[in-house]
This record gives C-alpha cells, structure tokens and sequence, in this order.
C-alpha cells in the first residue's frame, strides 16, 4: 500500500534545486520549504534570496528562513506542518529534534559514494585525490555526520578533463533523479537500509590557504589539485611575489622542456607559460593575477612579460 507523502525540503544552493523541482514536476505534496535566511549582496547590499527561495516562492511553495535551527519557534512551526518525510540538499547540520521529528525520517542526498568522501566537499577531494569514479548517496540522518544507513546510491564517472564545474553539474542532475527514486521507493515500501560499507575518506572543508599549489609534487598530482579546486575556490601560487589564480591547465612530460637550474617557470611571453614540476610541468591556459581579472594565458602575456 502506498505511503501518503507530506514532504519537508530543506536545501539552500543551486545544487538543490533540480532535486525539489523533480518533486514538483512528479506531483509530490512538499508542505514546505526550508532554506537560509536572505544575505546582503552587492554593494548596495540589497537582500539576495537563495536559489532554492527563489524557486519555491516560483512555485507558490511555503518558505521558512530560520536563523537558528534550535529556536522552538521555529521547531514549534516545522511541527505543524505535518510532515512525515525530510528530505535535505545541500543543507546545514541538524538538532536532533529536528531531523528525528518526522514519522519516516530525514534523508539526505551526499555527493559522493558513502563511506568515501565524508564531510564538506566531496565533489573537490574527489577529484583532487585523482579518483576516477564517484557518485551519489541517499541515507537516512542519525548523529554522526555522513554516516546513517545508505537508501540508495548512483555511480558517476570522473574523465580527466573534469573539474568541479563539470562533475557539479553532472552530479547535481544524477543527485535529483537519484532522490525522486528514493522517494518512490519509500513511498511504495520497496527499499533496503544497508550500512555504509568499506574504508572511510573524508572530504573536509577548503580554505583558502590550503589552495595552494606545490610544485614539488608530481605533474598528475598538481594537475589534479588545480582541476579539483576550478573554477571555485580556486588553486593559487605565487610567481615573482605575485598571486596568481589558476583556473585552467594542461599536463606537460618533462622531456618537451628543459627548465634552467630550479627556474620555477618557462615562457615566450606570447602564447605559453610553463609552470616546473617534480617530473614535468602545467601548462597554464587561463589564469587571474591578484587585482586584475581572469584571462587566457595568450591575451595575458599580450600586455605583461616575465
């Protein structure tokens, strides 16, 4: 017998959206939307609402914007909703009282194929950590974080030429299908909880000074590094007492080019600029110096030479 679905969605990035649309496209009761409260932006600081507000006021969705999770207000509005099933995207950490208030349950969608890439960002440790494949993950909320009984999960493979830009939107879209399978298989009864099996790694949160680039490790591994953090946050390092953002690169053998002594760099100053590695080099395609704004390597060199 068919379950009666009153669904909660909580998710605030654009990386949500697909999944709450392909709810309202298949005709699923969402009783609400929960998402962050609207942030100043610009510099006239006008209020920016999130991608997921904008899409669920579009749609004549019910919005709660809470600043504290744990406000029994808000708790006490969350309740009277009614809903028997939570379904969070790209979300913050929950109190227990709320993702244990449903009947079901809370489950979460994870950009990764759990126990791999626990935590913040899985999409870019992925990649930097030159994996080939990875996935999504649906699985039920319990304390520990990453780590409840796996509903369902979808492989996805990660081709060389990826960074985070490519592999997000292909798994943002995977992600979505991968939640409406996991609600109708809810829905119908039709599902098996299996703990996460395997080696746990865990994908932590990016900060700016750990984007930096150490050219005394191997070609593959920068190249991976540079891809893993493009086009946000972003790998950096520092030439002749410049930042320089790198957001685009290819990988160079050793033997095409002979770097002079420990010279970090070779160029034409026209059309190439070769960053040495341990056992080779990147050649950069487009990157950004600190105050000036993002270039291919060619027009860069057009107006600064080394």
């Amino acid at each position: 017998m068919k379950k009666e679905l009153r669904i909660v969605f909580m998710g605030t990035p654009e990386f949500a959206v697909p999944s709450l649309e392909i709810l309202i496209n298949n005709g699923y009761n969402v009783v609400g939307v929960i998402t962050a409260p609207d942030k100043p932006a610009g510099r006239g600081h006008k209020l920016n609402s999130s991608p997921v507000k904008a899409f669920a006021v579009a749609n004549n969705l019910n919005v709660l914007q809470p600043k504290n999770l744990k406000d029994p207000a808000f708790q006490e509005e969350l309740k009277s909703l009614n809903a028997n099933l939570q379904i969070v995207v790209a979300f913050r950490m929950l109190p227990e009282a709320v993702w244990d208030m449903p009947e079901i349950g809370t489950f979460n969608l994870h950009a990764s194929l759990l126990p791999k890439y626990r935590g913040a960002a899985p999409i870019n440790w992925a990649i930097i950590n030159g994996e080939t494949e990875t996935g999504v993950s649906t699985f039920f909320l319990k304390h520990e974080i990453d780590t409840g009984d796996i509903i369902m999960q979808d492989r996805e493979p990660i081709h060389e030429d990826d960074n985070v830009g490519s592999l997000y939107t292909r798994l943002m879209a995977r992600g979505s299908k991968l939640v409406l399978k996991t609600v109708q298989a809810i829905e119908n009864d039709n599902y098996t909880l299996s703990s996460q099996p395997g080696e746990t790694v865990e994908a932590p949160k990016i900060f700016k000074e750990t984007c930096e680039i150490d050219l005394n490790k191997p070609t593959k591994q920068v190249y991976d590094f540079i891809r893993g953090l493009a086009p946000y946050p972003c790998a950096w390092t520092k030439i002749e007492g410049k930042v320089y953002k790198i957001y685009d690169a290819k990988k160079g053998q050793e033997s095409d080019v002979t770097f002079e002594g420990d010279k970090e760099y070779v160029t034409d100053n026209k059309t190439y600029f070769y960053l040495n590695t341990a056992d080779g080099y990147i050649n950069i395609k487009e990157w950004q110096m600190e105050g000036k704004k993002r270039m291919k390597i060619e027009d860069f060199l057009r107006g600064k030479q080394f």
